[in-house]
């Protein structure tokens, strides 16, 4: 059973998504991002972390993408054109969303308060909405990469309901349409049950 180090309030989450999707069993080990605890795990402090037997990994991203390697599911092969696109597209999110979404949190209370710069939100929260306008005219079918769910679509919604909470301007209609009907997902509400609980 894998273990996921971290609250489903933070990144956590879109791990904890992957594994309901690929239907694999998992328990998380609720610690605060920068504790002891977290640390123990992740030198940098940083949640998530995954372990899987012997082995911890780091990054939400790149353990999404272990998994979906590692289960066969939500990835194109890798070694093909479809995954260099789908990978594009990962990226594409880490620097467009995620991203400015963080630098956004770092100035609200990551930082020390005499470290932060409120002021520099309004032009994230500005880049983050040119963002969103442009990944909604990139769609074109039920998901970012087509017609099956791939590890980008988890991210980017992850990344919208992190810009809900953070308080950021509403993204494009299409683009919060299409964020509203993956939420549906049994996978996505299994988590979201989690963090109620």
């Amino acid at each position: 059973m894998y273990k996921v180090i971290g609250a489903p309030a933070t990144r956590a989450f879109r791990v904890m998504w992957m594994l309901e999707e690929l239907g694999q069993p998992y328990e998380v080990i609720p610690v605060k991002p920068a504790s002891k605890e977290a640390r123990d795990y992740n030198p940098s402090g940083k949640v998530p972390a995954l372990v899987d037997g012997e082995e911890t990994l780091t990054d939400s991203v790149a353990i999404m993408q272990y998994l979906a390697d590692k289960h066969g599911g939500l990835t194109a092969p890798a070694g093909t054109p479809q995954r260099a696109r789908q990978d594009a597209m990962l990226f594409w999110l880490i620097d467009e969303f995620d991203a400015i979404l963080w630098a956004a949190a770092k100035h609200s209370f990551v930082f020390p308060e005499d470290m932060r710069v409120p002021i520099i939100k309004d032009s994230l929260k500005a880049e983050f909405l040119r963002a969103s306008t442009v990944l909604a005219n990139r769609l074109d079918g039920p998901f970012l990469m087509g017609d099956e769910i791939t590890v980008p679509d988890l991210l980017a919604v992850h990344c919208i309901n992190w810009s809900i909470g953070a308080k950021f301007p509403k993204v494009d209609e299409r683009l919060g349409s299409w964020a509203a009907e993956l939420r549906k997902r049994d996978a996505f509400k299994a988590v979201r049950a989690q963090t109620s609980s």
